[in-house]
Formats: C-alpha cells, structure tokens, sequence
C-alpha cells in the first residue's frame, strides 16, 4: 500500500518498527543471526487492518448472546430461543442479537406478544442487526418497569399499543436503556452514555471487564485488525485498556472517544479534553468526541430532508437541533478535538455538515479531519461539501441492503426509490476527492475486514439505472489500512508496509491478488502482527 513500492518480495522487522522491505536476498543481509524468518510461501502479507468504526466491549460482551442473523419464521426463532434458555439458566436476561426487521415475515412485525409465546416466564430480549431497535417480551417490559410506557428524549420511542400498554418495540438507546440495567453488563455499556462507574469498581469487577475486553481484542487480532477506532467511550475504557497493557495482553492500538449525549451540558467536554491528554501515545489515544445525530432507517428513526416513502408525513426527529450542535461542533472543534458522529438520514447528514462548517467559520479552517459515520442517504446539494469542509466520510461496505446477508426490505421502501442513486454512494463519494474510510461497526456487522472488502467489490445495484459504488481489491484494502491510517492523523505511521512504519501487519492463507472477489470470504488471515509482536496465529 506504499504507492513509491507498491510490491516486494520480503520485509524486515526490529523494535517494532519496520526496518527495511526489498528482496529477499536484502533482507538476508539485514538479518543477525538470531533473527525470526517468517516464511509466507507466496501469501499476501498486508499492513494490519485498521477497524475504523467499532464498539469493543459491546461486541466482546455480544459475543456470548445467542445469534439470530439469518434466523427466519416463528418456527426457527422458537426453537432457537427455547435452546438458548436451556442451555442458559442462570442468566437474568436472556438476550438475541441479529433478529431482522423482518424475522417473523415481511408483513407481520413482532410484538412481545409473540415473544410470550416462545418464552413466557423468563426475561427475553432481541435486538436488531443495527441495534437501534430492540423487542421485549412481557416479563422483561415488567421487570424494567416499562410495560406502561415511560416519557423519553427526541428521537427514542416505546412503541405502545392500542390497550395502553408497550408493544414490545423499544427504538432507540434511551428507551432500551431501563432493560439493559437488568442485564449484569451495565459497566460494559457506559461508554454508549459517555458516563462513568457511579462507585468505583472493585478489583475483581474491573478484573472481569478486563476479561471481556480481552476476548473482544483476541477476536479482532484473530481478523487481522492491529488497530481500532472505537465509537462510544469514556475514561473508565481507556483504563481498562491501559490496565491490559500494562499486564501485556494489549492486542490492537485503539482510540476511544469521549461519547457527547444531547443531555449533557456543554461544559462536560472539559472530560473529553482530559482523556486526550491522558492518553496519547501509540498505543492508546482519544483526541476525539462522538456524537449521535439521529438514528436508522428501518425504525423511522434517521432524519431525512423529504419524508419517508413508505411514512409521508414523517422525516424523523433529530437528537440535537441544527444550532445547538452547530454551537457544540464549534465548541469541541476549538479545542482542537476531531468530531465523529451518526449521521445516517440525509437530513441529519446535512446539519452535521452545516455544524462542521459553522465551525470552521468561527474557528477558522485547520486540519481537523471531522468525520460523518455511515452516510446512508445523502443529496445532490450536500455531496461536493465532504471534500470541500475536509470531512472524512466513514462508511461500511457490509452496511447495504442485499450486503452479506442482509434483506433489502424494509429499508428499500423505506429510502424510496428517488434516493437510491445517493444511498450508501462510496463511489459518488470518493469521487469527489473525499477520503472515504471503511469499517464493520461490529458487533452492528462481521467484524471481520475481508469480508468488508469482499463486500465492496462484489456490490450490485438494486436496479437498472442506479450507479455503480463498488471498489476495485485496493481501493476496498485502502479503506482499511491507508484511509484509517489518515483518519487518524497517523498516515506517517500506520497503514502501510514501509520503513520506519510501526511493525502492524497480517499474513493471509492467500495471495489476494489472485482468488475472485466471490471467493474472498476463504482468505483467512494466518498471522497478525501488532508492534512487532505476533498477537495471533492460525
């Protein structure tokens, strides 16, 4: 990924850092006689993955839920279900990741009545691929004390039914947030409200977390990812991170953000400021704010300029107004923090990029490299502006209807077919000279990078006429080495295979050069390498 030597045959590694890459016959030369030869017979040899948009402690904490992608009918949810809670007694929450939209049919939307049906006397809850949308049986809705519905934020709703009680549909963090309480994960979860432990953690509780965290870096290390971008935070995870260093089971090099909710005062970003300067090394960085602007699309809950397709008389609601956050973009921006938010609905795309240029008025234009996370709809009006304001367009190529899986419905009708052309548009993007950065959002999606590029060049249209926003096999690699690399102002550094580049790279089973994009998902990573340290090997 080194445009000045795009190919070689061999590399040489010391102290971390990259020394040399050339022939084989020069890296011999460079070689003591304790050196370690890695032979990769052929095999492609990347710079790690950089994991640009992920939740760490969400997805380690997911990765013992029981998983319903791809589950379809009543049929296979009972029994999936029913299998799970037997084999899981003890749990005071049982929980499902990955239900579609659609589980039960393209017609019939689940309610916790159907729930009940498959399991009556304990707490149940499912969440969708997004996680902006969760289901809740009866018995979980009265153990929250939410089965009478609760006044929520913008932007959050218990759907409630026509006899006055909670259908079992909860969108969004806040209206989901009295059932994940109940689950045994709340600490794991802070970062979502950028809030901290209420008491201290005792030694074996933050032993525990760390625990988890551990297995969430195995399982990135495991996909080839040498650093991560995490995209909710708080102190209280750098910590847990620092720990895990200093124990020397520090996997990946991650930043983490301060996480801004539209309930804090704006002086709390005197917290964000603290953690960057805390943690600023290699290693462990924040240097950033996140933000959520609206939600998704298959709940109504992404803000869009013209109404729905399939709800004419709604464009959904914004967590922040258009001023106030053009007000804390100004404020986050002027001391000198990057800004990262959710912005899905082209509406909500809009204010965050009038915010960032609100910002730059007042503050005056500098390198500060202000991202957009997912762009799912956009405008024709708003597409030059990525490139013009500098703004980083953080995009996930497993993210698209039709996409690994994923079912086009309802999300199509939603968007409605004047939009399509400007959905999920990374090649209309890129274009313009924006820089365009991929990334899994996992545990929303696999994390696993390979498929991301598999899923980037395999993408079709949904129908005739629309463009064509799939990648060729480097432009897909770039989105997770070179692009990240940038995103996080460490192009100097990370992201290729380079002399005096920090030693994170990843051995494939294959030359990727060579398999077919529609066999990419069998190109298997068979040895990470983070700071010159194997961190896993097949």
């Amino acid at each position: 990924m080194d445009e000045g030597n795009p190919a070689a045959e061999a590399m040489a590694v010391a102290n971390g850092r990259i020394l040399a890459v050339g022939s084989r016959a020069e890296m011999e030369a460079l070689a003591g006689p304790g050196a370690k030869r890695i032979d990769a017979a052929g095999k492609s040899v990347l710079p790690g993955f950089i994991e640009s948009h992920l939740h760490i402690l969400l997805g380690a904490a997911e990765l013992g839920h029981l998983q319903l992608f791809g589950v379809k009918g009543f049929d296979e949810l009972s029994r999936k279900v029913r299998d799970f809670a037997a084999a899981n007694p003890d749990r005071p929450v049982l929980q499902a990741q990955g239900a579609d939209y659609t589980i039960l049919s393209e017609a019939e939307p689940v309610t916790r009545h159907h729930l009940d049906r498959i399991l009556p006397d304990r707490a149940f809850v499912m969440s969708s691929p997004d996680h902006h949308t969760m289901w809740a049986n009866t018995r979980a809705l009265e153990m929250a004390g939410i089965l009478h519905g609760r006044k929520l934020g913008p932007g959050n709703e218990i759907v409630m039914g026509a006899d006055g009680l909670a259908e079992g549909e909860l969108r969004e963090s806040e209206a989901m947030g009295p059932i994940m309480a109940l689950t045994g994960e709340t600490r794991l979860r802070l970062g979502m409200t950028g809030g901290e432990p209420e008491t201290p953690p005792t030694p074996a509780e933050r032993a525990a977390d760390r625990a988890v965290l551990l297995e969430g870096l195995k399982h990135a290390a495991k996909h080839g990812i040498t650093s991560f971008h995490n995209m909710d935070g708080n102190a209280y995870t750098l910590e847990l991170l620092s720990e895990l260093r200093d124990e020397g089971k520090l996997l990946c090099r991650g930043r983490v953000p301060f996480h801004y909710k539209n309930f804090m005062q704006i002086s709390e970003l005197e917290r964000a400021s603290e953690m960057s300067r805390r943690f600023d090394d290699e290693w462990l960085t924040s240097g950033f704010v996140k933000l959520f602007m609206d939600g998704v699309l298959d709940s109504w809950t992404a803000v869009m300029v013209e109404p729905y397709a399939d709800r004419p008389d709604w464009v959904g609601e914004p967590l922040f107004p258009a001023d106030e956050f053009a007000r804390i973009a100004t404020e986050i921006d002027r001391r000198g923090l990057q800004i990262a938010v959710h912005a899905i609905g082209d509406g909500a795309v809009r204010s965050v990029l009038d915010g960032y240029e609100a910002a730059q008025k007042a503050n005056g234009r500098r390198d500060s490299r202000h991202r957009i996370e997912h762009i799912e709809v956009t405008t024709d009006a708003d597409v030059p502006r990525f490139a013009e304001l500098g703004v980083i367009c953080s995009m996930q190529p497993p993210h698209p209807p039709g996409s690994q899986g994923l079912p086009l419905e309802p999300t199509v009708s939603r968007i409605g077919r004047d939009r399509w052309r400007l959905a999920y548009a990374w090649r209309t993007l890129k274009d313009t000279g924006a820089h365009v950065v991929f990334a899994s959002d996992w545990p929303v999606s696999n994390v696993d990078p390979i498929l991301g590029i598999q899923s980037a060049m395999i993408r079709k249209p949904w129908a005739e006429g629309l463009p064509d926003h799939s990648y060729s096999l480097h432009e897909a690699i770039a989105g997770y080495t070179v692009e990240g690399a940038y995103t996080e102002f460490a192009e100097a550094s990370k992201g290729r295979l380079k002399p005096d580049y920090l030693a994170d790279f990843v051995i494939l089973s294959h030359d990727i050069e060579a398999v077919a994009p529609e066999a990419l998902h069998e190109v298997r990573p068979v040895l990470t390498v983070c700071g010159g340290t194997v961190t896993y090997e097949a």
